[in-house]
């Protein structure tokens, strides 16, 4: 679907509409029979990702978990956001979608430009969905926020800034040192 067919698509956009769409250069979400439609990642948030990924990894495999970089998450029929990152339980490769059920933790790295999605929408919709842990790492500071969902929103757990380290003991063990995410 070219974009004249985006903007032309008559609302509300579905699950079937949206993932028609397939694979797109920008990030684009489904939310509530709309999309939100963000710009590609920079390189910068890219290199963060993958530094957080690198962290998760070795606790993800020890407690057989799969991590998962920028994937479709099905929060309810409505609603599909692509994290950052996510770490699940269980894993269906057949899937078009990964159930909100399945995960255990979400990553998002949050620009000057995506801070109100990343800091009151996203973890707002996560809640709702029952994602247990939000891992939130500030692009421009490199400060890490550690949230965990209790009577329906998260808590702050932590937060780490450069030289300080995030132990994370669940939902799986990682140690996070803000500096050790670029270069």
């Amino acid at each position: 679907m070219d974009t004249a067919e985006v903007l032309d698509h008559s609302l509300p956009w579905t699950e079937s509409d949206y993932l028609a769409l397939g694979e797109t250069a920008q990030r684009i979400e489904l939310l509530d029979g709309g999309l939100l439609i963000g710009a590609s990642p920079s390189v910068r948030h890219q290199v963060i990702v993958r530094g957080l990924a690198a962290a998760l990894e070795p606790g993800c495999a020890a407690a057989n978990r799969t991590l998962l970089p920028v994937i479709n998450l099905r929060l309810n029929p409505t609603r599909i956001l692509n994290p950052d990152l996510v770490v699940t339980a269980e894993l269906d490769l057949t899937a078009a979608c990964v159930p909100a059920d399945a995960v255990l933790l979400i990553g998002e790295v949050s620009a000057p430009h995506t801070a109100t999605i990343d800091q009151v929408l996203k973890p707002h919709l996560y809640a709702a969905a029952g994602v247990g842990w939000y891992l939130l790492v500030e692009q421009e500071s490199l400060t890490v926020k550690l949230h965990q969902l209790r009577g329906g929103h998260y808590v702050e757990r932590a937060t780490t800034k450069r030289g300080e380290v995030l132990e994370l003991t669940e939902p799986v063990k990682a140690t996070i040192r803000p500096e050790d995410l670029v270069p």
